[in-house]
């Protein structure tokens, strides 16, 4: 089969990926299940990854390389094992981007993400920048009838991510409250439309550029912002002292240290993106008695939510199209942001 290969780490992302004839993956589980591959998303991630951010974490003996990266993965099963009994080959799939166990407390209490023993298709073992790749039956849902792999895949990680984000801040946003969302990126556009869905909060999307800010006034944000150096005192100015929620879709660049100023007193700020270090005086925490927390991608039972409001035509994926040979094409206008949404491998 075919696959994207990446062979060094560069923090510069200069590095390109090699186009490779490399042996389709077996079964080696009974839960295991091979998808063909119809699309996989282009993750801020996958930059992170060849940047090297996350080589300590999943190759800290430099050992890895070269690998197959994507981890949001959607397309046809083509095989299962032994075990499987809710998937059969043929069947449209949306895989949720983790592999958990389905057996330690933390997947008893249904959150996947803090899985004790799970694993991650395209951070650290084979994902989906290929024609096929493997993973486990618990990480699949069906597509409903209709539905194509291509206009669904970034939901797998960017989708849930936005979603869980925008989840979160919702039980905390009343009608007529505020968030400010920061990056109106392949995360931020569906943070904007599943706010819209399950909250009556009013959305102030803030991005420096034009064709951003235009999606955001497309998907209905109530208010679009530059982000200019004034950024803060005009959303102080139109929430009267601040934001109640700010979810910040950029997490480095200097962004992470404006965004919890928008937050007003008894504020949440949620990082959803990351790379940069969050500075904040101490005595302003007290204070403002603002809330800094993360959030991490989002579990199964999220991802099956974000797919019933996809069906229900009211979150969409704005995406780039990419053929697999194009690859470094994809990333190259990623890191200079010459798309909008997010950005979509083909094989």
């Amino acid at each position: 089969m075919k696959a994207a290969m990446l062979y060094e780490y560069d923090p510069a992302v200069n590095v390109n990926l090699k186009i490779e004839d490399v042996r389709v993956p077996e079964i080696t589980a009974p839960d295991e299940v091979i998808v063909r591959v119809g699309a996989a998303g282009l993750c801020r991630t996958d930059l992170h990854i060849i940047e090297g951010v996350w080589k300590p974490t999943m190759d800290p003996n430099g050992t890895l390389l070269p690998y197959i990266m994507g981890h949001e993965n959607a397309g046809w099963v083509e095989d299962v094992g032994s075990s499987v009994k809710s998937v059969k080959p043929g069947d449209a799939v949306i895989c949720h981007p983790f592999r958990s166990c389905g057996v330690c407390l933390n997947c008893r209490h249904g959150e996947d993400m803090y899985c004790d023993n799970g694993a991650f298709p395209g951070l650290g073992m084979n994902g989906g920048f290929a024609e096929y790749f493997v993973t486990s039956e618990r990480s699949l849902i069906k597509l409903k009838k209709g539905i194509m792999p291509i206009e669904v895949a970034p939901l797998a990680d960017a989708g849930i991510t936005a979603y869980r984000a925008a989840k979160r801040a919702a039980r905390l946003l009343r009608p007529g409250s505020y968030c400010v969302l920061v990056g109106i990126g392949g995360l931020g556009h569906i943070a904007l439309q599943s706010l819209h869905a399950i909250s009556g909060c009013r959305i102030i999307a803030v991005d420096r550029e034009p064709a951003a800010q235009k999606l955001a006034k497309d998907l209905g944000a109530d208010f679009v912002l530059d982000g200019g150096p004034n950024v803060i005192e005009e959303v102080k100015e139109i929430t009267g002292g601040g934001a109640h929620v700010v979810i910040d879709f950029v997490g480095e660049l200097g962004v992470e240290n404006i965004c919890w100023k928008m937050a007003r007193k008894g504020g949440q700020m949620f990082v959803v993106g990351y790379g940069g270090k969050i500075e904040v005086p101490t005595v302003h925490l007290v204070i403002e008695e603002i809330n800094i927390g993360g959030s991490l991608v989002g579990n199964y039972t999220e991802l099956v939510e974000l797919m019933e409001l996809n069906a229900d035509g009211k979150v969409k994926m704005h995406y780039t199209e990419y053929n697999l040979a194009n690859i470094n094409t994809a990333i190259d206008d990623f890191k200079h942001r010459r798309f909008t949404g997010r950005g979509v491998i083909v094989p």
